[in-house]
């Protein structure tokens, strides 16, 4: 590895570890806001860059809470080599822009605080300059554009085809004559942009933004009337907006599963004139999916472009069919990020909301238009608004039964009151009533998890989301962490200590079995009377130590599992951490109930000689070599047998009610994954059983031969039977664990 790949995984390191010390900030977890310089790699060379980046959160994160905001100068005073960024200036406009949510604030005035970037900064701010000509400004350019017309060319671009007008100004498919290629392009009058934000970003599931400019429109009626217009250029997708799938959707029960979603983006594309793609491994999948499968499929890859955005500092918070778009091929990308940023948290939302919007809006998003000065929505709103259109996707239909937006913005208040009413109240019984019978239960658990109204109950971030909407795709998977009420895994859960005792009880019993047969006939029988009597009671003491010493410490191994689960189950919340450590825990049930009866068993086989040796009882040398082989072969049976049926219900009964609560990441995964491959060894300890008694055997002599051959050949056939068994169980739970692992991938953002 390269120092520059050092360099590079440092700073991806030092953004995410920040990132994710400010939400837990914004959760309440942590009461002080995470200072940059605990974040800032020393004397590399890309400390500028991340201490540019960890600014920028930093700055948006603080003005999104009342009382923490803080301005670029006292930055520079902090952190004095920001003055060489490149992306001061941006730095700058951002600050304008943040305070600008919470109070009115004047261009000329804010400029008066940078006066040696003045310049620049008001270049890029222009359309904040000579506030009292904006109106009639921007009344002119809508007019320019609204009487734009394919074939018209507008500065790089030659407009081809009307794509359709949306809140943010007209979309046309262009022609960038520089680049030769395709491209969107939005025109929009004022200061509807959007595109600074996304244009930082670069992710599969995201609508490329490629650059954004103002640009000079005129009217072909009377060319001397001009106007200065917005133009933001990005990515061309021809597969048409999730709004056309949802249409596709109402008109049928979905039974043609991704095929319907695969004939919305037809239609969609042969509206433009487009070609459909052959060959197409992408629609190919698709076509195979049912119709739940494919809003999880959806909406994993939307999940995952929001948890991107998050970790780079921006956040939605327009979620909607109309922003989400498609490729030819059927893959989603959003569209239109932090569009609202620029906008002033003192004025009265209400008039300028969008119907379209409003649907897929949560609580607190709905709280806002009712009082500005609520406290600004973060990540978990995103996550609402994903689950509800996944939601209107599944079922035809919205979450909530919302009334009717009234035209008079002054009679709005009372619908929105009545909005966050209802999804108060939760999902009804006639909304789960049109979820599709094929839905799988963690599908349904999921978009039910998104849509509770307390943020704090929703999935965290978006790459809790999409693990979770993963598990809804692989159908092992799936049957694991939600399985019917009717199977014997979600009857059994709670009989946690049962089958504990169960499984390590039954395999040590016949280990004991076949230890007081062989020590009957080569030992015991040939004391005399009171030595036997010794040999008893020294096995007493023995028994009576360490049976309850080695029930407690599996009881206080096993705390976690055996204790939170239960919990869960009756409401009891928990930390994140907390319930990682369960998951490990859990994972660590099989090893735990084999190694402490392992070693107990191998003390035995040195201590009870010794307890009879100081109790007067003389023993020949060879009887101690019988007594330690005998205790050897009952060890592996006790090694080998208890882990595979203790670690399938593990897996299945008790390590779900854990993976649903979320939290999970790549050290979940890779501990499933040693889980599978520490089976491997369990199953060559099981196939050793009989190979183990044969060798104690060798270490009897040959007159005494008849007196060990029956167990020896009940230990043989039982341990070949007991390993065919084993082998079963090992191909289950590798299956379940190596399914469980899939579902649980490793993100690199």
């Amino acid at each position: 590895m390269t120092s520059a790949d050092f360099a590079y995984r440092g700073e991806t390191d030092a953004i995410t570890r920040f990132t994710q010390d400010w939400q837990r900030c914004l959760r309440g977890e942590e009461i002080e806001p995470p200072a940059i310089a605990e974040y800032v790699p020393d004397g590399t060379q890309v400390r500028l860059a991340v201490l540019t980046d960890l600014v920028r959160i930093d700055l948006r994160h603080r003005w999104d809470r009342e009382g923490l905001g803080k301005r670029i100068t006292e930055y520079r005073k902090e952190f004095p080599e920001v003055e060489r960024s490149a992306e001061l200036v941006d730095l700058i406009c951002e600050e304008f822009l943040a305070r600008r949510r919470y109070a009115p604030l004047d261009l000329a005035d804010f400029l008066t605080e940078y006066p040696d970037l003045a310049q620049d900064v008001r270049a890029r701010l222009i359309d904040f300059a000579n506030e009292d000509d904006t109106a009639v400004a921007t009344e002119r350019a809508a007019a320019l554009v609204a009487e734009l017309t394919p074939g018209h060319r507008i500065d790089d671009f030659d407009l081809i085809t009307d794509l359709g007008t949306g809140t943010l100004g007209r979309v046309f498919l262009a022609r960038q004559r520089s680049m030769q290629r395709l491209v969107a392009v939005r025109l929009s009058a004022g200061r509807a942009a959007g595109g600074h934000s996304m244009a930082q970003l670069d992710h599969p599931h995201l609508v490329r933004i490629f650059d954004q400019r103002l640009v000079t429109a005129t009217s072909s009626s009377t060319p001397e009337a001009a106007a200065s217009t917005r133009l933001v250029y990005m990515q061309y997708l021809p597969g048409g907006t999730a709004a056309g799938v949802l249409a596709q959707r109402r008109r049928g029960a979905a039974t043609g599963g991704g095929a319907d979603l695969l004939r919305a983006i037809d239609a969609a594309m042969e509206t433009k004139g487009e070609i459909r793609p052959a060959d197409s491994s992408v629609r190919a999948e698709i076509a195979t999916l049912t119709w739940p499968e494919t809003v999880a499929w959806i909406g994993r890859r939307l999940a995952d472009a929001l948890d991107y955005a998050e970790h780079h500092g921006v956040l939605h918070r327009d979620i909607k069919p109309a922003n989400v778009l498609f490729t030819a091929e059927g893959i989603p990308k959003l569209a239109d990020f932090a569009v609202r940023t620029a906008a002033p948290r003192s004025m009265t939302n209400s008039e300028a909301v969008e119907p379209d919007s409003l649907p897929y809006q949560s609580p607190e998003q709905l709280a806002e238009l009712l009082d500005p000065t609520a406290p600004a929505p973060g990540p978990g709103s995103d996550i609402y608004s994903l689950g509800a259109l996944l939601w209107e996707l599944l079922t035809g239909a919205a979450p909530f039964d919302d009334p009717p937006l009234p035209a008079d913005p002054d009679a709005r208040a009372e619908t929105f009151a009545t909005m966050i009413r209802l999804r108060e109240q939760g999902i009804t019984d006639a909304a789960l009533a049109r979820v599709p019978a094929d839905t799988p239960g963690a599908l349904r658990r999921v978009l039910l998890e998104c849509l509770q109204a307390d943020p704090h109950r929703r999935w965290r971030n978006g790459a809790e989301l999409a693990a979770q909407l993963d598990l809804c795709l692989d159908v092992r998977a799936r049957e694991l962490v939600d399985p019917a009420p009717t199977s014997l895994a979600h009857r059994f859960r709670g009989w946690l200590l049962p089958v504990l005792g169960l499984c390590v009880g039954v395999p040590n019993v016949l280990a004991s079995f076949y230890n007081i047969s062989l020590n009957q006939s080569l030992i015991i029988d040939r004391m005399s009377a009171a030595d036997q009597a010794r040999f008893a009671a020294v096995g007493l003491i023995n028994n009576l130590i360490a049976f309850p010493i080695a029930g407690l410490l599996l009881l206080f191994l096993n705390r976690r599992p055996l204790t939170i689960g239960w919990r869960l189950s009756r409401g009891r919340e928990y930390s994140p951490r907390t319930l990682a450590a369960a998951r490990r825990d859990t994972l660590r049930m099989g090893d735990w109930a084999v190694w402490v009866p392992f070693g107990f068993w191998l003390v035995a086989g040195v201590g009870w000689p010794l307890g009879l040796a100081f109790s007067g009882v003389d023993l020949p040398r060879q009887t101690f070599v019988h007594f330690f082989a005998a205790q050897v072969v009952c060890a592996a049976i006790a090694l080998a047998y208890p882990f595979f049926p203790i670690m399938i219900y593990a897996v299945r009964s008790v390590y779900p009610q854990l993976l649903v609560r979320g939290g999970v990441g790549a050290e979940d995964e890779q501990q499933l994954r040693r889980v599978a491959e520490r089976g491997h060894f369990y199953l060559g300890v099981a196939a050793s059983v009989p190979l183990l008694g044969v060798a104690s055997a060798t270490f009897v002599d040959a007159a005494d031969l008849h007196l060990v051959i029956v167990p020896v050949r009940v230990l043989s056939v039982g341990g070949i039977l007991a390993f065919v068994l084993t082998y079963r169980f090992f191909r289950m739970l590798e299956a379940d664990l190596l399914a469980l692992a899939r579902a649980i991938p490793q993100r690199k953002r």
